[in-house]
């Protein structure tokens, strides 16, 4: 049986608190590290950046795709307050009694005007 093995079984044994604790660390230490991968991945790809609005998209998504804050995402979509939840943009529109296609039209407009080159 190879060192590290009869080291395990020892520490377990022995410290089975201790041991619990540093694997459930480790386990969440490779969980981000894994996500924050992803995401850098994913916004790195020039494909995400200044997107046009979809409706499955929230205000944060847009805000991050177009590097603009996220207030300024709400204020072109005239959202004040902003909601206390993360709403997709077709909810956005359900909620404010307007067609779908006008308020992507319309963001999509003072997107293109407001972004910064």
């Amino acid at each position: 049986m190879p060192a590290h093995f009869r080291l395990f079984r020892r520490l377990w044994r022995h410290h089975p608190m201790a041991l619990g604790v540093f694997l459930a660390a480790f386990v969440l230490v490779l969980f981000f590290a894994l996500r924050m991968t992803v995401f850098a991945l994913h916004w790195s790809d020039p494909a995400q950046r200044a997107v046009q609005p979809q409706p499955w998209m929230t205000p944060g998504y847009v805000a991050h795709s177009w590097h603009l804050p996220k207030e300024e995402v709400f204020t072109l979509l005239a959202l004040d307050p902003p909601p206390d939840r993360r709403m997709t943009l077709e909810e956005i529109a359900r909620t404010k009694g307007v067609p779908l296609h006008q308020l992507l039209d319309d963001l999509n407009v003072a997107l293109q005007a407001r972004a910064p080159r």
